[in-house]
């Protein structure tokens, strides 16, 4: 995701439900530039099948609608932070996966209230910062590290290759093996006369 700002929402949302169908996640959330929280990302990945729509004649559909329900696991680099420290941090907390690269930025604080200058610009400053639930200070100079340290060094790049991406693939292929969802068959349709 390129932030977790409108982009990255509008992102998300395009490029996640257009591949509902697929039997396992990979989300690069590297160079993520930050925003907001992006909970709802967490939300919607964190989904689990609660029932089945049969139809007389196709494939029967899941509640909730449109989700991808095998194993996950999400690419990180250092060149991630605000919203890209918390998103990773959140897919941790909820344990939808690994998280595969290196460890995020390290600078999620929030910012609120500030007026522009009068050339048109502005300044802004720490307004909040963030806690656990345990009343412990995360993220702030520390960071979301990985699950799977890899290393990307520029001669990977100009050598045409991703180790992150091919980390968090094979990962994938590996869970699949053993963590693969299935959709519960369709039983036979009901009997409703007397």
């Amino acid at each position: 995701m390129i932030n977790t700002g409108r982009e990255g929402y509008n992102s998300f949302n395009r490029y996640y439900y257009a591949q509902a169908d697929k039997k396992a996640l990979l989300l690069d959330e590297r160079f993520n530039g930050g925003g907001s929280v992006a909970d709802y990302v967490i939300d919607v990945l964190n989904r689990d099948v609660m029932s089945y729509w049969g139809v007389r004649d196709g494939r029967s559909f899941t509640t909730p609608g449109n989700g991808i329900y095998g194993p996950k696991a999400m690419l990180i680099n250092e060149y991630a932070g605000s919203g890209g420290d918390m998103m990773p941090w959140m897919f941790n907390y909820k344990k939808l996966g690994k998280l595969v690269g290196k460890r995020t930025m390290g600078i999620l604080v929030g910012i609120s209230g500030y007026p522009s200058l009068i050339d048109g610009g502005y300044v802004t400053s720490p307004s909040f910062g963030i806690y656990d639930a345990n009343g412990r200070w995360i993220i702030e100079n520390v960071g979301t590290p990985p699950d799977v340290d890899v290393e990307q060094t520029p001669g990977d790049v100009i050598a045409g290759r991703d180790p992150q991406l091919e980390k968090g693939v094979q990962i994938l292929l590996d869970e699949l093996k053993t963590k693969t969802w299935q959709p519960v068959p369709k039983p036979a349709d009901p009997v409703r006369v007397k």
